[in-house]
């Protein structure tokens, strides 16, 4: 076996010298190097901001959306929306283990095994597409993928199906991120907070605030507003449209005594939602974009023509222990459980 470099830039075909994330195309060939992982795929979590681009396009079209991914991967050799530029997580079996990771790892053949880093760096090939789950981001699939050897992944808990842990360690940097930002007695405001990553997001703020701090959940309507209830009474939950700044501003005040936030955390799956994530954050706060549909020149240039002086934290994806985190607010909270397993099954 031939040795790669572990964070996969022996696979990058264009354009040459970049590593496989921002790469436009890398090779997906399945013949393994020496410190690679191969993994028989059982289905892929797009990322949110990525499958909603994808439906859209395709007009709902289930066997479009196919099309489309299957366009992508036989493109890039990854699936790397080229709109968003995010892909998402994959789950699947370990089929074999290069020669230079034997007992390195912790993993054998035929566990099963959830990667934790994104599906726009990872080698993928798609030999058929089984299902498509549009409720759930969810495309079932026969087909290959590689692990490189810098690679995270979570061994899936036997505690749990593998369907719900996958929804969760789908956005399991988001909620681990809150644990690290969130200290006692703040106040904090949650954009997009009756989605996957929102919930997580909402219920471990309020463990972090404790009983005098003030998590404010921000939801589009009734229906969301009635979801997100169920995760926690402490959520104060507002409904407004998170592409109008002012219209959130004005919310996030209200249901902070007129005061602006400590922090903000921004789970919207749709574009032109910056300035509603900065503008409720008082001076020396933290923006945090979950988002992949962010645009950080948006933020970074926002920020500034408001005046805002405050810590805007990428979405970064990975942060110590996040899987574990994320899936122990599933252990501890019936209601969590719950709703999950009615959403994402």
């Amino acid at each position: 076996m031939k040795k790669g470099c572990k964070y996969g830039t022996h696979r990058v075909i264009e354009p040459v010298g970049v590593l496989p994330q921002p790469a436009l195309k890398i090779c997906n060939d399945m013949e393994l190097f020496s410190n690679e992982i191969l993994i028989d795929v059982i289905a892929l979590n797009i990322d949110s901001a990525s499958f909603t681009q994808i439906e859209e396009e395709a007009g709902h079209d289930v066997e479009k959306i196919k099309a489309k991914i299957k366009e992508i991967v036989a493109d890039r050799g990854k699936m790397q929306n080229p709109v968003t530029g995010s892909g998402g997580m994959l789950i699947g079996t370990i089929e074999k283990i290069g020669d230079d990771l034997v007992g390195k790892t912790n993993l054998k053949v035929g566990d099963k095994i959830a990667t934790l880093v994104s599906l726009s760096l990872t080698p993928l090939r798609i030999d058929e597409i089984i299902d498509i789950k549009p409720d759930i981001d969810r495309v079932e699939i026969k087909g290959k993928a590689i692990l490189f050897e810098s690679g995270i992944y979570a061994v899936l808990p036997e505690d749990m199906s593998e369907n719900l842990a996958l929804a969760a360690l789908d956005v399991a940097g988001a909620p681990a991120q809150v644990a690290k930002l969130v200290k006692p007695c703040e106040s904090v405001v949650i954009l997009g907070s009756a989605g996957k990553s929102g919930m997580l997001c909402a219920y471990e703020a309020v463990k972090r605030v404790g009983p005098t701090g003030n998590v404010i959940g921000l939801v589009r309507n009734e229906k969301e507003k009635a979801l997100l209830s169920r995760v926690s009474p402490k959520i104060n939950i507002v409904i407004a449209d998170a592409t109008k700044p002012m219209e959130v501003l004005e919310a996030v005040l209200a249901a902070n005594n007129g005061k602006e936030v400590d922090v903000a955390i921004n789970c919207v799956n749709v574009a032109n939602t910056e300035m509603s994530t900065i503008l409720p954050v008082r001076n020396l706060g933290i923006a945090y974009f979950f988002s992949m549909a962010t645009s950080f020149t948006k933020a970074a240039l926002g920020a500034e023509g408001v005046g805002k002086d405050i810590t805007m934290i990428v979405g970064n994806g990975y942060t110590i222990d996040h899987a574990a985190i994320t899936l122990e607010e599933l252990r501890e909270s019936a209601a969590l459980r719950e709703i999950f397993n009615e959403l994402y099954l």
